[in-house]
């Protein structure tokens, strides 16, 4: 009726009937045209239940499941790292403790069996971005893995920057106070006192603790993602490039 209808009244007028031989072409070519779409929405799902699958197995091979509480305790042990490596800014703070306080004799303990291991800081560094390369981990653990690396990285600075202008204000003649490196120091280490406990907090939660500036974002870039792996399974980071492109 529609296809006859060129009036658009929705009734056909005498001028609008048609022969048969006409009217049986129109009804084989809507009946051919009705095929094709089905066997064209067929394609479609058959197509989308491939992705479907597709994303299902990318998603087994990276686990970027929902931590589990397992997951989210084992994401607190990276921080370990920054931490040991942070404790010499904190020698003001922690001296002045009579040796009553369960933390910083837990501290000193695990300070005494970090510094134990020969080069335990280059052990630390490469087993953490070793692990993180695994997709079997949970995102969550892998990503604080990679954020204490960064942390760790950090805490040169610093130093870097105190010793600098220690260096050159002696150099000038200037006396610098014991106060002032002290006060720095404190500085320091409550900063990193205060990130690693926003960063254990979340965690402990599920969330993933991406706010500290400049590091979060930089660890972020170096995550893998799903668009990371082939229909094969394999990792290809080229691939995220070619879909920005």
């Amino acid at each position: 009726m529609e296809a006859f209808d060129a009036s658009g009244d929705g009734a056909l007028q005498l001028d609008e009937f048609v022969g048969v031989d006409r009217f049986r072409n129109k009804l084989e070519a809507l009946a051919r045209e009705e095929k094709q779409l089905a066997a064209e929405a067929q394609r479609q799902a058959k197509l989308e239940e491939e992705e479907a699958a597709l994303a299902q197995a990318r998603l087994e091979i990276l686990n970027e499941k929902p931590p589990t509480f397992n997951d989210k305790i084992v994401s607190l042990l990276p921080y370990l790292f920054p931490l040991m490596d942070g404790l010499q800014y904190g020698r003001f703070l922690l001296a002045d403790d009579n040796g009553g306080n369960p933390f910083i004799i837990i501290l000193a303990v695990l300070y005494g069996l970090y510094r134990s291991i020969p080069l335990s800081g280059f052990v630390a560094f490469f087993a953490l971005n070793l692990l993180s390369g695994n997709p079997s981990l949970n995102r969550l653990v892998r990503f604080n893995m990679q954020q204490a690396i960064f942390v760790d990285i950090a805490l040169f600075f610093p130093g870097l920057i105190t010793g600098l202008a220690s260096f050159v204000l002696q150099g000038a003649g200037v006396n610098v106070p014991p106060s002032v490196s002290e006060l720095s120091s404190d500085l320091i280490f409550g900063a990193l006192l205060i990130t690693l406990a926003y960063c254990s907090i979340s965690s402990l939660l599920g969330i993933e603790p991406d706010k500290i500036p400049l590091i979060s974002d930089s660890v972020k870039a170096r995550m893998p993602t799903i668009d990371m792996i082939d229909s094969d399974g394999r990792f290809n980071p080229r691939n995220r490039d070619e879909d920005k492109d």
